[in-house]
């Protein structure tokens, strides 16, 4: 094997999760969108910018919060309710970040096409979703103390709704 080729991995992989930093409770269930252009960006908001690394589990589905609340997905809102009653009972979590982002395929799927073409627009959707999903999160399950619910965009930065 030639070592000339490019590795599928970088040479450092991320450091296993110490003992102490996994035991229950974890901090939160983090919900965002399968893009991959927003992965990495996500994975740094939560590790990096909130110091959650090792606290946390994922819920990866197209559209984000969009996926749980728009009605044209509404056959995949109960995989997400029993997976976030099922983090709750193994993790332990007390809260749910929700991570919607810009230029998002679903919301164009599930929205009017018109609905994001201006970043006005797609702020006021993203918000209108975000908040609603936020206040269903609650409605649900009151074991979750707090929702973050925040819009991304390409590059990462992150606009929190409240």
């Amino acid at each position: 094997m030639s070592h000339d080729r490019p590795r599928p991995w970088p040479e450092t992989r991320p450091p296993e999760c110490p003992k102490k930093e996994i035991a229950k409770p974890y901090d939160a269930m983090v919900l965002s969108c399968i893009d991959p252009r927003i992965i990495n960006q996500v994975l740094y908001y939560v590790n990096v910018e909130r110091k959650q690394t090792c606290r946390y589990s994922q819920f990866t589905i197209a559209g984000a919060a969009v996926a749980i609340v728009a009605p044209v997905f509404r056959h995949w809102r109960e995989t997400f309710w029993d997976n976030l009653a099922s983090s709750i009972d193994l993790h332990g979590i007390t809260q749910v970040i929700a991570i919607d982002h810009r230029d998002c395929g679903a919301a164009e799927i599930a929205y009017p096409k018109d609905c994001c073409k201006d970043r006005a627009k797609e702020t006021a959707l993203h918000k209108k979703v975000l908040l609603e999903f936020k206040a269903e999160v609650q409605r649900r399950e009151p074991r979750i103390k707090a929702v973050v619910v925040g819009l991304m965009d390409l590059d990462g930065k992150i606009e929190l709704f409240t």
